[in-house]
Protein backbone atom coordinates (compact mmCIF):
# COMPACT_ATOMS: atom_id res chain seq x y z
CA UNK A 1 0.00 0.00 0.00
CA UNK A 2 1.28 3.44 -1.01
CA UNK A 3 1.42 6.04 1.72
CA UNK A 4 -0.52 8.77 1.16
CA UNK A 5 2.18 10.98 2.05
CA UNK A 6 4.96 10.81 0.79
CA UNK A 7 3.89 7.82 -1.80
CA UNK A 8 6.32 5.23 -0.75
CA UNK A 9 5.88 2.00 -0.64
CA UNK A 10 7.79 0.89 1.87
CA UNK A 11 3.94 0.70 4.54
CA UNK A 12 3.84 -1.68 7.60
CA UNK A 13 0.05 -3.22 8.87
CA UNK A 14 0.43 -2.24 12.99
CA UNK A 15 -3.46 -3.21 13.21
CA UNK A 16 -6.40 -5.14 12.11
CA UNK A 17 -9.96 -5.35 12.93
CA UNK A 18 -13.90 -5.72 11.68
CA UNK A 19 -15.42 -2.55 10.65
CA UNK A 20 -19.11 -1.66 9.44
CA UNK A 21 -20.16 -4.67 11.36
CA UNK A 22 -18.18 -7.44 9.63
CA UNK A 23 -18.20 -5.87 6.17
CA UNK A 24 -14.88 -4.16 5.83
CA UNK A 25 -11.52 -4.88 7.76
CA UNK A 26 -9.95 -1.65 8.93
CA UNK A 27 -6.76 -1.78 8.53
CA UNK A 28 -4.35 1.26 10.56
CA UNK A 29 -0.70 1.27 8.91
CA UNK A 30 2.39 3.07 9.16
CA UNK A 31 4.77 3.99 6.37
CA UNK A 32 8.63 3.33 7.19
CA UNK A 33 9.65 5.94 5.02
CA UNK A 34 8.57 9.00 6.59
CA UNK A 35 7.14 7.57 9.63
CA UNK A 36 3.42 8.83 8.82
CA UNK A 37 0.27 6.89 9.92
CA UNK A 38 -3.10 6.20 7.97
CA UNK A 39 -6.03 4.34 7.86
CA UNK A 40 -7.22 1.95 4.99
CA UNK A 41 -10.51 -0.19 4.34
CA UNK A 42 -10.66 -3.73 2.67
CA UNK A 43 -14.28 -4.33 1.74
CA UNK A 44 -16.05 -7.23 -0.45
CA UNK A 45 -16.71 -6.16 -4.03
CA UNK A 46 -19.28 -8.40 -5.60
CA UNK A 47 -18.75 -6.64 -9.08
CA UNK A 48 -18.02 -3.96 -11.13
CA UNK A 49 -20.54 -1.11 -11.54
CA UNK A 50 -20.85 1.03 -14.02
CA UNK A 51 -23.50 4.22 -13.81
CA UNK A 52 -24.74 6.17 -16.57
CA UNK A 53 -25.62 9.78 -16.16
CA UNK A 54 -28.18 12.04 -16.99
CA UNK A 55 -26.21 12.38 -20.15
CA UNK A 56 -25.67 9.62 -21.15
CA UNK A 57 -21.85 9.39 -19.88
CA UNK A 58 -20.92 6.33 -18.52
CA UNK A 59 -18.55 6.02 -15.39
CA UNK A 60 -17.25 3.63 -12.71
CA UNK A 61 -19.69 3.54 -9.36
CA UNK A 62 -18.30 5.24 -6.77
CA UNK A 63 -18.31 4.52 -3.44
CA UNK A 64 -16.84 7.93 -1.77
CA UNK A 65 -19.14 10.14 -4.23
CA UNK A 66 -22.41 8.28 -3.05
CA UNK A 67 -20.90 8.48 1.03
CA UNK A 68 -20.28 12.47 0.08
CA UNK A 69 -23.90 13.06 -0.96
CA UNK A 70 -25.88 11.08 2.17
CA UNK A 71 -22.95 13.45 4.61
CA UNK A 72 -23.93 16.13 2.85
CA UNK A 73 -27.57 15.73 3.28
CA UNK A 74 -26.90 14.68 7.08
CA UNK A 75 -24.88 17.48 7.78
CA UNK A 76 -25.43 18.58 11.60
CA UNK A 77 -27.97 15.67 12.06
CA UNK A 78 -28.10 13.35 14.73
CA UNK A 79 -26.61 10.46 12.61
CA UNK A 80 -23.11 9.57 13.23
CA UNK A 81 -20.08 8.69 10.90
CA UNK A 82 -20.94 4.69 11.60
CA UNK A 83 -24.60 4.60 10.39
CA UNK A 84 -23.89 6.57 7.36
CA UNK A 85 -20.90 3.74 6.67
CA UNK A 86 -23.80 1.01 7.19
CA UNK A 87 -25.74 3.10 4.83
CA UNK A 88 -23.36 3.35 1.97
CA UNK A 89 -22.58 -0.51 2.71
CA UNK A 90 -26.08 -1.10 2.55
CA UNK A 91 -26.86 1.04 -0.71
CA UNK A 92 -23.96 -0.80 -2.70
CA UNK A 93 -24.31 -4.24 -1.67
CA UNK A 94 -28.29 -3.39 -2.43
CA UNK A 95 -26.62 -2.64 -6.14
CA UNK A 96 -24.50 -4.94 -6.44
CA UNK A 97 -26.90 -8.01 -5.60
CA UNK A 98 -29.74 -6.90 -8.01
CA UNK A 99 -27.69 -7.88 -10.92
CA UNK A 100 -27.28 -5.20 -13.63
CA UNK A 101 -23.65 -4.31 -14.23
CA UNK A 102 -24.86 -0.85 -15.16
CA UNK A 103 -27.39 1.17 -13.87
CA UNK A 104 -28.54 4.69 -13.70
CA UNK A 105 -27.08 7.91 -11.74
CA UNK A 106 -31.88 8.05 -10.69
CA UNK A 107 -31.97 4.64 -9.69
CA UNK A 108 -28.82 5.28 -7.36
CA UNK A 109 -31.02 8.52 -6.08
CA UNK A 110 -33.76 6.36 -5.54
CA UNK A 111 -32.52 3.74 -3.39
CA UNK A 112 -30.88 7.29 -1.20
CA UNK A 113 -33.84 8.39 -0.89
CA UNK A 114 -35.59 5.16 0.36
CA UNK A 115 -33.00 4.95 3.16
CA UNK A 116 -33.22 8.52 3.76
CA UNK A 117 -36.98 8.91 4.05
CA UNK A 118 -36.89 6.33 6.84
CA UNK A 119 -33.94 7.27 8.61
CA UNK A 120 -34.46 11.17 8.71
CA UNK A 121 -36.74 13.71 7.04
CA UNK A 122 -34.42 16.70 7.33
CA UNK A 123 -31.50 14.78 4.98
CA UNK A 124 -34.55 13.18 2.88
CA UNK A 125 -36.09 16.85 1.73
CA UNK A 126 -32.16 18.20 1.76
CA UNK A 127 -31.39 15.36 -0.76
CA UNK A 128 -34.45 15.61 -2.74
CA UNK A 129 -33.97 18.94 -3.34
CA UNK A 130 -30.87 18.48 -5.01
CA UNK A 131 -31.55 15.05 -6.74
CA UNK A 132 -34.78 16.23 -8.49
CA UNK A 133 -33.29 19.81 -9.40
CA UNK A 134 -36.05 22.08 -6.92
CA UNK A 135 -35.54 25.50 -8.61
CA UNK A 136 -37.42 27.54 -6.19
CA UNK A 137 -39.43 27.90 -3.11
CA UNK A 138 -42.73 26.11 -5.09
CA UNK A 139 -40.80 22.98 -6.30
CA UNK A 140 -40.04 22.75 -2.30
CA UNK A 141 -43.59 23.57 -1.25
CA UNK A 142 -45.05 20.98 -3.75
CA UNK A 143 -42.31 18.17 -2.29
CA UNK A 144 -43.47 18.60 1.26
CA UNK A 145 -47.07 18.87 0.54
CA UNK A 146 -46.54 15.41 -1.20
CA UNK A 147 -45.07 14.24 2.02
CA UNK A 148 -48.17 14.91 3.86
CA UNK A 149 -50.09 13.28 1.21
CA UNK A 150 -48.25 10.24 0.95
Amino acid sequence: MRCPFCQSEDTQVKDSRPAEDGAAIRRRRSCNACGARFTTFERVQLRELTVVKSDGRRVAFDREKLARSIRVALRKRPVDEEKVERIVTGIQRRLESEGAEELTSKAIGQRVMEVLRELDPVAYVRFASVYQNFRDAKDFNAFLGSLDNG
